[in-house]
């Protein structure tokens, strides 16, 4: 079976520093996998490797069974990857509606584009706020119409950075709860997050970075009993349980 998604050997340097050293990654197509990992861990740097933001020093990137390693970041999102970043990209001064509008103009057009709209809104609990302007939004709801922007084009691949940081409980839980409900519907989601509560709501598949390194891989359960990972990430243990 062919990995939707598959890093091989992957690796960059930044001068002397290096940030992936030596990464073996694969996401399978239908999956939720959450990539987790101290700060400096090297998760943000692998994104921008596998977005074709940043070129890789060593190893290859496939998608879709494609190698994509010197490919620039507007042809992966032709072929299917779809990202929300951890900095909000919202049209601040028009309408939310007409953010999605503009999101999505290029993929649909006329009625379907008016449903798709709709469909979206309902999705991330924004049907009450459509006419409002994007820059009034609460910050957890800015969130959700860029997820609803990053999904609009129906991607094969849906990556999200962090998208619970800055969030409260009631909408990190709720966050979580669309991407499962994005999963369910056959969406493969690849999430880097260090937000444990929220990848334990959400998560099947985890891998854990550290210092640029595939540390350990698993389901949430091996994760959160590996003592190796405890100690890397949870402080020895202190923390378990919050």
């Amino acid at each position: 079976m062919t990995a939707l998604l598959e890093a091989t050997n992957l690796s960059k340097r930044f001068g002397g520093l290096k940030a992936v050293d030596d990464l073996s990654l694969a996401v399978q197509e239908g999956e939720l996998h959450c990539l987790i990992g101290p700060n400096g861990a090297g998760k943000s740097t692998f994104f921008r490797l596998i977005l074709g933001r940043y070129p890789p020093t060593a190893g290859t990137v496939r998608f879709c069974g494609e190698d994509i390693t010197h490919l620039q970041a507007a042809a992966r999102v032709r072929r299917g990857m779809s990202v929300k970043m951890q900095v909000p990209g919202v049209f601040a001064e028009l309408p939310v509606r007409q953010n999605l509008v503009i999101a999505l103009q290029h993929k649909f057009s006329g009625p379907e584009l008016a449903r798709e709209v709709d469909r979206l809104l309902a999705l991330v609990d924004l049907s009450a706020e459509a006419t409002k302007q994007a820059g009034q939004l609460a910050h957890g709801q800015k969130q959700w119409l860029e997820i609803a922007m990053a999904i609009g084009v129906r991607p094969r691949l849906l990556l999200l950075d962090e998208p619970t940081a800055g969030m409260s409980p009631e909408e990190t839980y709720k966050t979580g709860e669309m991407i499962l409900e994005l999963n369910r519907k056959a969406m493969t989601v690849l999430v880097v997050e260090h937000d444990m509560a929220f990848v334990r709501q959400i998560a099947r598949q985890v891998s854990v970075l550290h210092l640029g390194r595939l540390f350990a891989q698993g389901s949430i359960e091996e994760i959160t009993d590996n003592e190796a990972v405890q100690e890397i990430y949870l402080g020895k243990g202190h923390h378990h349980g919050h």
